[in-house]
């Protein structure tokens, strides 16, 4: 019998053993997408990212809360439809000698950027940087309500029709003693919540207005219009608040 020569027989090893590593290797699945496309299969599909600002996929009228500056309070109302800003104006903004001129050239320009940009995210307007600021704190606020209305509704049950709570404010009324705001909360069409965003204040004005107020937030839920007892000793005041409170009521749809 013809005898192995012993350096072959290392040579055979060798190849079995280099043999099995390639078989191990191609058996092996891809751990990461590049791997995946490189072996010719698909990489798992990419997360992807959210979409919609602020507003998200709201629908409505909001309304930002009232910003102070050193040259008067600026707010700011927006229209949205299907997470688009569509409209964009000013409830209140700084007025009176030289404010009058800049709110002029400023307001319809910082409206106009509002629509186009979407979000607060805005340049200020030159020669108004008080009025800016405060504009874009204002239309922050109303895209925050604007995104949390879209976050309640969605999270609703579906096909329950159930009606969504919403805050809707009236406009500013400015009385001899100050302005005086409303803000109230709707549901199902009824008022579940009345409270001034803005009262009268300082010396006598913060007597009144502590005694006053809390009245006529309960007269509101109460009545569910704008229809209320004035509060005596509170006739300025609750002259404001009618009105303002008739102002969020029209917005509401009452």
């Amino acid at each position: 019998m013809r005898k192995s020569h012993p350096i072959r027989r290392v040579v055979l090893a060798g190849a079995a053993t280099v043999s099995g590593i390639v078989l191990l290797l191609s058996l092996k699945p891809a751990s990461d997408p590049a791997s995946a496309q490189a072996a010719g299969g698909a990489a798992p599909p990419a997360a992807a990212s959210p979409q919609g600002g602020a507003q998200a996929a709201a629908t409505g009228t909001f309304t930002g809360d009232a910003a102070q500056t050193q040259y008067g309070a600026v707010q700011v109302r927006l229209t949205v439809a299907n997470g688009k800003i569509t409209k964009a104006e000013t409830v209140q903004a700084p007025k009176g000698g030289q404010s009058d001129r800049i709110t002029a050239n400023a307001v319809p320009k910082l409206n106009q950027a509002a629509i186009a940009a979407g979000t607060a995210d805005i340049d200020a307007v030159s020669g108004a940087t008080y009025t800016s600021a405060g504009y874009k704190k204002s239309l922050q606020s109303a895209l925050d309500k604007a995104r949390a209305s879209a976050g309640s509704q969605g999270s609703g049950s579906q096909g329950s029709g159930a009606a969504q709570a919403a805050a809707v404010t009236g406009k500013a009324v400015q009385t001899q003693y100050g302005a005086v705001q409303v803000r109230i909360t709707v549901n199902g069409g009824k008022i579940t919540k009345a409270e001034a965003v803005q009262a009268p204040k300082g010396g006598q004005s913060d007597r009144i207005t502590a005694n006053a107020v809390p009245k006529l937030n309960q007269a509101a839920v109460a009545a569910d219009t704008a229809d209320i007892d004035a509060v005596s000793g509170a006739t300025y005041t609750s002259a404001g608040y009618k009105e303002s409170l008739q102002s969020a009521v029209d917005q509401a749809g009452g």
